[in-house]
């Protein structure tokens, strides 16, 4: 559930909120931490798909594997506030690295490169079923 507050105007006239755009050199900067983020998601599959000895294979793989599947999680719950959406999708994201990991126990086929491709087809068809949700619903809006 989330709460409206009552925004008051502040003395020096300016509108206080998040959507006053900030001064400075950091008012771009969500694009940047977004491109950064994808850049080490990728280069973490990829080092964990090629088997490479890279000492950045282990943490870029995590960081993968942590945010393949919060992206699309973190998209279908775009009415919660910032931080429980990012808390949502976290545990959304630990819950299915779990179900991939249990299934491939279960069947005695466990592998690391299958586990990391097995996180992204997940992710896409959760991605997917988002895309087609907002499609067909209408939330989507036209520009």
């Amino acid at each position: 559930m989330q709460t409206s507050r009552i925004r008051t105007p502040s003395p020096d006239g300016a509108e206080a909120g998040p959507e006053r755009a900030r001064p400075g050199a950091g008012r771009n900067l969500s694009p940047l931490l977004a491109g950064a983020a994808t850049a080490v998601a990728t280069a973490g599959a990829l080092l964990a798909l090629t088997g490479s000895a890279s000492p950045l294979r282990a943490p870029c793989t995590l960081f993968f594997l942590l945010a393949a599947p919060a992206a699309p999680i973190a998209a279908a719950l775009r009415g919660l506030d910032r931080f429980a959406r990012t808390l949502a999708a976290l545990a959304g994201a630990v819950v299915v690295n779990m179900l991939v990991a249990q299934g491939m126990l279960a069947v005695h086929r466990w592998s690391a490169r299958g586990g990391v491709a097995a996180v992204t087809v997940l992710s896409l068809l959760l991605l997917l079923l988002v895309l087609l949700g907002e499609l067909i619903s209408g939330k989507r809006t036209q520009k």
